[in-house]
């Protein structure tokens, strides 16, 4: 009876462990959105640098390249794709398939080329309505004729059909494991051609195409996930060319945030950085008004609170006492000096003051025989006068 029960303990345990991991493979499959894993616009700017179709399934699979990142039937391995053709009269329907395994492939999207009675050629990209949504178009307009053009309007022209299959693949190709969606689209930005000009659009300009398309179309995946048509994962959008727009607007949302964000940041680091120069200017004030109370409340002339300033004090004050004693003694030094050398100038000049007076006493008695003479003459005067006066009577 233990056995029976342990048995069955053990069985349930591997039934639930079943389901839980089939549960999680099919949440794995319905979380993810598998129009990132392919870009049209990279596959139209391929199938204008190729030569044929051969070279252009052959560009689609490059592992150099790695333009596909799709993995329909979630192996951990990039599914092949293979191009088939389908040609009506002068409309050519080339259809892109991914291999998900033997006889099961899912459709990816198709190109459109048709030559008017003009010989105009257009070409449009369709991406496929379960995995694009409906009416997902790009026209590419090439800087130049690429020169595939050359090869589909030739006399007896066949239809390309690929010829590689689930497990049969051609010498240059080999699986890779799938990337995450954002390293893949920054890759992918280097497989477009700048150059060229990508028009979004929302018709067929081919009425033959639809017709002819739809005898040769394939569908593994959708039938095996019904429910994870590009509507029901994203609800409220009609195909991808809405979903980058909204997908724009939100990163566009998001980048403004966080550059004004960065700027918000930026002026409160100005600004803190502006307020704290000015805290330390005020705290160095503070310092330095009590450095200066300091400086105001120490006495010099009595008690010093350092040994070091009161022996400077000291020795400059008894220099000072030494100079003023110094200049004193020299100052009377000077003066003794001065006044000898004045005693002897007055003793030696006494003599040369009395030589000095002769030449005034010289000078007076001059002015006396001057006076002397004058007195003569007028004397010799008054006496002619007085004999002219005479001899008149």
């Amino acid at each position: 009876m233990k056995t029976k029960l342990l048995l069955f303990a053990i069985v349930t345990t591997l039934v639930t462990g079943c389901s839980t991991a089939q549960e999680r493979t099919t949440i794995y499959a319905k979380n993810g959105e598998i129009s990132d894993n392919l870009d049209l616009k990279a596959v139209a700017s391929v199938f204008g640098e190729s030569s044929n179709l051969q070279d252009f399934e052959r560009r689609l699979n490059n592992p150099r390249l790695q333009l596909s990142n799709l993995d329909l039937n979630y192996d951990n391995q990039v599914d092949y794709l293979r191009v088939i053709e389908s040609v009506e009269n002068r409309t050519h329907v080339i259809v892109i398939q991914a291999v998900l395994g033997r006889d099961l492939f899912q459709d990816v999207a198709t190109i459109d080329v048709e030559k008017d009675r003009y010989n105009n050629v257009s070409v449009q990209v369709v991406g496929d309505v379960f995995m694009y949504g409906p009416n997902y178009i790009y026209e590419p307009v090439y800087y130049r004729t690429p020169a595939i053009y050359a090869s589909f309007w030739i006399g007896n022209y066949r239809p390309y059909y690929s010829s590689w299959n689930w497990n049969y693949y051609p010498s240059y190709y080999y699986a890779w494991n799938p990337y995450p969606v954002y390293r893949y689209r920054s890759n992918i930005n280097h497989c477009i051609n700048v150059h060229n000009s990508y028009r979004y659009v929302t018709y067929r300009s081919s009425y033959r195409a639809p017709h002819i398309y739809a005898s040769r179309r394939h569908n593994a995946y959708e039938r095996n996930y019904p429910n994870y048509s590009f509507s029901r994962r994203n609800a409220e959008i009609t195909n991808r060319y809405e979903l980058d727009r909204k997908r724009g607007n939100r990163e566009d949302y998001t980048s403004n945030r966080n550059v004004t964000r960065y700027e918000s940041n930026a002026n409160r680091n100005y600004s803190e950085a502006r307020v704290e120069p000015s805290r330390r200017y005020t705290e160095n004030r503070s310092t330095s008004q009590q450095y200066s109370n300091q400086r105001s409340d120490i006495d010099y002339s009595n008690n010093n609170s350092r040994a070091t300033p009161s022996v400077r004090v000291e020795s400059s004050r008894n220099y000072t006492n030494y100079n003023r004693t110094n200049r004193n003694n020299d100052a009377t030094s000077r003066e003794k000096q001065y006044d000898n050398s004045n005693n002897l100038n007055t003793r030696e000049n006494k003599p040369q003051r009395t030589e000095q007076k002769t030449p005034s006493s010289y000078e007076n008695r001059r002015s006396e025989s001057n006076n002397n003479n004058s007195r003569r003459e007028n004397s010799s005067n008054e006496s002619r006068g007085n004999r002219g006066i005479n001899r008149s009577i």
